[in-house]
């Protein structure tokens, strides 16, 4: 229920203005003048103050003034009996909502206060709903950065947990072949040096890594015999270790990961001319993280011993992809591994029998 007060220091206008109001189911307050009326309204919960220009002591206009800037939302009605253009400016300028002519007729008072009282029920309503809408985004806020919180927690542990699967397949894998046990680690390590030597994004290397570990997950299907036999393999053997990428990738392509490991173990034996194997891919249609990768596994297979034969070390292996680069191998990989050891970044990289000092 809207409220108003009226300022008037005649008496019987305050209480006629009072009964007009009453009649209308409005709840009053009257005062005599300027302070009383100030005293009221820090006590009070008034909507709409209808107050008289001409008051003792301090002027309707006045009193104006100071209820704008004590309440600014409260709306004023200005009365007076004897009006001027001056009187009527300075009170519009002052931020009077209407401005009323005594004698005052019932119905133009009635329709005045119920057009200021439905302005301060606008107002009110205004700041209700911007409050809200501000409480409803703080709120929003707080549950957007616990949601965010929760997620990044899920996708640490999913990330530990992927990470465990894959160490976890990449040790049954070389526990069939203790003779290049720790070969699939070593790769990835290299190939990790690789893509942070040529500047790529963190996740991309990421990526790389966890294939790198895993890549030659297909050689689960190749008889150990095979794989640790101390002579080359025949014809027939050496078919049936090529295969091993695609079983590799058969295993791995239903396995959401986060990044493309099943199609990078599929092509970490493809050549750039196309001589490559399974598909025989070329160029740029092999993954760029398979052709870093191809890289490193040729690097490290050449450096250390096999089963067939001692190991033929880290300068030979370099020699290897630098007189094969652009043929067989990636340009900007191998640039990249002759990079890593020429400038020592390497020294990690021990097992591969082999210093930096060694090369230059």
């Amino acid at each position: 229920m809207t409220r108003v007060l009226i300022v008037d220091d005649e008496k019987c206008i305050r209480l006629t203005l009072r009964e007009f109001l009453r009649e209308a189911g409005y709840q009053v307050g009257i005062a005599e003048d300027a302070a009383t009326a100030q005293q009221l309204l820090q006590s009070g919960d008034f909507d709409v103050v209808v107050s008289d220009i001409i008051l003792p002591r301090v002027t309707g206009v006045e009193l104006l003034k100071s209820i704008r800037l004590a309440a600014p939302d409260v709306q004023v009605i200005m009365m007076t009996g004897e009006p001027t253009v001056e009187t009527a400016s300075e009170a519009v300028r002052a931020g009077a909502a209407d401005y009323l002519m005594k004698p005052i007729s019932k119905q133009a008072f009635l329709r005045s206060v119920r057009h200021a009282g439905d302005i301060k029920n606008l107002d009110d309503e205004k700041r209700r709903l911007t409050e809200e809408n501000l409480r409803y985004q703080k709120d929003l806020e707080r549950r957007v950065e616990e949601r965010t919180h929760e997620l990044c927690e899920m996708n640490q542990r999913l990330q530990t947990t992927i990470e465990g699967t894959v160490q976890a397949i990449a040790l049954t894998v070389e526990s069939r072949d203790p003779y290049t046990a720790g070969h699939q680690q070593h790769v990835a390590e290299l190939a990790r040096a690789l893509g942070k030597e040529m500047g790529l994004p963190e996740e991309q290397i990421k990526g790389i890594y966890m294939a790198g570990l895993i890549h030659d997950l297909g050689k689960i299907s190749v008889p150990a015999e095979i794989l640790n036999k101390p002579s080359r393999p025949t014809e027939n053997e050496f078919a049936l270790i090529r295969l091993h990428p695609q079983t590799g990738h058969n295993i791995l392509k239903n396995i959401s990961f986060p990044w493309p490991i099943a199609e990078i173990t599929l092509q970490h034996h493809e050549r750039l001319n196309g001589s490559g194997y399974p598909r025989g891919l070329s160029g740029n249609g092999i993954l760029a993280e398979a052709r870093i990768l191809a890289v490193a596994d040729v690097v490290e297979a050449m450096a250390s011993h096999r089963p067939y034969r001692p190991a033929l070390g880290l300068p030979r292996a370099l020699d290897e992809i630098r007189k094969k680069k652009g043929t067989l191998y990636d340009d900007q990989a191998v640039e990249a591994c002759l990079r890593v050891f020429q400038e020592g970044s390497a020294a990690h990289l021990s097992y591969l029998g082999s210093s930096s000092a060694s090369l230059s």
